[in-house]
């Protein structure tokens, strides 16, 4: 018989992990952007991140058993209009059409040929792209920046021909997602909006006839406005334009048939998740009839075939609790997939047995199952009678177990957007930390989507309020249950998470440190510095000029500074054009001054979100030497990481 090894005991935040930082940044090849191509449609494409080659996005094409690198080194599939880009490349049959990051040109690349340049690229950018075969086109977003100063860029809708000639075909708006013509290339869809609003706010959703020289007739106004976001038109390969509405409260596929709007499959789901980046996909048509699509109910994926004539939802089998985009081919639907236990996958589901292969991993190498931590979901009560939802992460190591009696040390993470997501899918990112015994509570806090709009909307006016309230009540009722240490808990975030960190830790005593990514402290000078797409969101997360002048001074940490004596360590790319670098040297600065133990981790050539495996390594090993030293988790051995100035002997 075989003895099973003793469990070494050992503190929380002390346990020796087999996942290393290293491990984190290698295995993490993000997937995005699907399509599908070639003759028959069933050739799968996608862009896969290299955190190895600065994180350059490279175009990846699966045909038959065969995987092909279609974009070696240089080139780098990737858009930053809005900043945020997507929607970087299209397909039409063997020839794929996509933007380089690098000199924004687009590019045309025919089966295995080489690919050539045919814009001009410069302050020009495209995004989301569509083939108009009548006229030898691509029809894009296009985004026209200065060549000097600090003025917004203009957003229009533009076709662009392949000798790099462009007509814009629709001007006048803010802002321009999603042309989608027509299968006889007759009609042009497309989505607008105007400052203030954002996408999720509301849009409205045009339609026009494509004359014979290629210039767009009137546009109709189909659906939409300043109180309903539409998403993601489509049109069924019969001429029926669909798209997302929700109008309802809950995002919900809706399409015209002759003049009138029908609802598809009224429920209390999302269909759709906000428009941050180009060219998302959550339905697809098997036929004129039958949609394949993905919707989120309380946080989690679901996949079914819905018959639009019979007004018939199916499930379709899988394994996933996050579906993030899917792509429709002959008999097939291929998706991103992931749930607790897999991480980020792109797979195809035969929809005629529900045979699933996997095509792509985001991580090759995991660890065993004994070291993940499996998340719980938790709904509790916050203020004002308002439920809020999280993922928990218990520490899990089957090699470890901590003392008798002692509870764990938890980070609460409060995500960015702040309109965005936290999903269940397995992330290493997060298993590092669960792994070494510190508990992880993924906060999806009032304002977050997938919980329909009026769940989004509790956010409106109350940034820096309602999202520090439900990060507070979820460390609260971990405590209250036993699984937290009340004096070891920590808060973390980036972005406008790093705003509900930096908030948290200023304005409240409930956390014992904190770590900003990038995080806004100052919401005026958020205002001075932000690009355009963002721009007027404070108007809706706080409020509109002048009334928000006295809000801004009251909710930014910058000045209140005198009231914040927890440790930080605050990590911060050098490139960031979204939150630049004197939102986090300031806050550096101030709690300098002030005595607080305080690390800062300054990164040239990174901007918003970190790309570099180096970079990726060399933050994580950073906070988590902060952790250990100001919480007296552990003693760190070797060099340390990062400075902390101010910290006692």
């Amino acid at each position: 018989m075989t003895s099973i090894p003793s469990r070494m005991t050992a503190p929380y935040g002390a346990w020796p992990s087999p996942i290393s930082a290293a491990l984190v940044a290698a295995g993490a090849s993000p997937l995005t952007q699907l399509a599908l191509g070639g003759a028959d449609g069933s050739d799968v494409y996608w862009l896969a991140g290299r955190a190895s080659e600065a994180g350059r996005n490279t175009l990846l094409r699966q045909r038959g058993a065969r995987v092909d690198e279609l974009t070696p080194l240089p080139f780098n599939v990737r858009t930053r209009v809005h900043e945020y880009g997507g929607g970087a490349y299209v397909v039409d049959g063997d020839t794929v059409y996509f933007s380089h990051f690098a000199d924004n040109r687009l590019y045309r690349q025919a089966g295995s040929s080489a690919p050539e340049a045919f814009s001009a690229g410069g302050t020009t950018r495209h995004a989301d792209f569509i083939v108009d075969h009548a006229r030898n086109r691509l029809i894009a977003v296009r985004e026209q920046h200065p060549a000097e100063g600090h003025a917004h860029p203009e957003n229009s809708l533009a076709a662009v021909n392949f000798d790099g000639s462009e007509t814009v075909l629709a001007r006048g708006h803010d802002f321009y997602a999603a042309p989608r013509l027509s299968p006889d290339g007759s009609q042009l869809a497309w989505i607008s909006w105007d400052h203030p609003r954002l996408p999720w706010q509301g849009t409205e959703l045009w339609l026009a006839d494509v004359h014979a020289d290629g210039t767009l007739g009137s546009p109709r106004l189909i659906a939409g406005g300043e109180r309903e976001s539409i998403c993601q038109p489509e049109w069924s390969p019969n001429g029926l334009l669909h798209f997302v509405s929700d109008s309802s409260g809950w995002w919900n596929l809706y399409r015209l048939h002759g003049a009138d709007i029908e609802a598809l499959c009224p429920m209390e789901a999302e269909f759709a998740t906000p428009h941050w980046t180009f060219g998302g996909s959550m339905y697809g048509f098997l036929s004129s009839d039958d949609i394949v699509c993905t919707y989120i109910q309380q946080g989690v994926s679901h996949l079914g075939l819905l018959t639009v004539g019979a007004a018939k939802l199916e499930s379709i089998a899988h394994p996933y609790q996050e579906i993030r985009e899917l792509r429709v081919g002959p008999g097939c639907v291929v998706l991103l997939g992931g749930s607790p236990t897999i991480a980020l996958e792109l797979a195809r589901i035969d929809l005629s047995n529900n045979e699933l292969e996997v095509l792509a991993q985001s991580i090759t190498e995991l660890p065993a199952l004994d070291y993940l931590s499996v998340p719980n979901s938790l709904s509790f009560p916050s203020n004002h009678g308002r439920t809020a939802h999280a993922f928990f992460y218990p520490p899990h190591n089957v090699d470890v177990q901590a003392p008798e009696g002692s509870l764990p040390p938890v980070i609460v993470i409060s995500h960015g957007g702040p309109t965005s997501m936290a999903s269940n899918t397995l992330k290493l990112a997060t298993q590092y930390w669960t792994s070494r015994g510190i508990g992880v509570l993924d906060v999806n806090y009032g304002g977050s989507s997938g919980y329909g709009r009026e769940y989004r909307d509790a956010l409106k006016g109350q940034w820096g309020i309602v999202d520090v309230e439900d990060c507070i009540a979820g460390a609260r009722y971990l405590v209250a249950q036993g699984l937290a240490d009340p004096e070891r808990l920590i808060i973390r975030g980036g972005s406008a998470g790093g705003f509900t960190t930096l908030c948290a830790l200023t304005f409240h005593d409930v956390f014992k440190v904190g770590a900003s990514y990038y995080g806004v402290s100052d919401l005026k000078g958020l205002d001075l510095d932000s690009h355009k797409f963002e721009a007027r969101y404070t108007d809706y997360l706080i409020a509109s000029q002048p009334q928000a002048e006295v809000l801004y001074r009251e909710r930014s940490p910058i000045h209140h500074t005198d009231k914040l004596s927890r440790p930080m360590i605050f990590l911060q790319g050098l490139d960031d054009k979204v939150v630049p670098p004197q939102q986090s040297e300031l806050m550096v600065d101030a709690l300098k001054a002030r005595g607080v133990p305080v690390a800062y981790v300054p990164l040239p050539g990174e901007g918003h979100g970190f790309r570099k495996a180096e970079n990726i390594v060399r933050t994580l090993d950073a906070e988590l030497y902060f952790y250990q030293r100001v919480l007296k988790l552990a003693t760190p051995a070797g060099e340390a990481p990062v400075h902390i100035d101010n910290l006692p002997a």
